[in-house]
């Protein structure tokens, strides 16, 4: 079933896939884009646990607003290989680069 994304949530998976990658996407806006491909929850050890289908990432909530840069890559790689399809990927790609 195809994931609905809002103008918000396509603007933030744009800009986790533009090349170079982005300094300044913030932790809640990839919160809200992961909430709605999957499930996520806040560990007891303070770590966001995202599970899509069966697959599931940990990533430690960000010391600041923005992600930095092995987040960013992290989340883009999930959201690549248990997400999207390879023909979104590559809309999204060129549509940020």
């Amino acid at each position: 079933m195809p994931i609905k994304l809002d103008s918000h949530h396509r603007r933030t998976m744009a800009r986790l896939f533009c090349h170079p990658t982005s300094h300044n996407i913030q932790w809640n806006d990839v919160v809200a884009l992961l909430e709605r491909c999957g499930d996520v929850h806040l560990s007891h050890r303070g770590h966001w646990v995202v599970s899509v289908g069966g697959e599931t990432i940990t990533i430690g909530r960000p010391v600041h607003r923005d992600l930095d840069a092995d987040a960013v890559i992290r989340v883009r790689h999930f959201l690549r290989d248990y997400v999207i399809s390879s023909d979104a990927t590559a809309a999204l790609i060129s549509l940020a680069g």
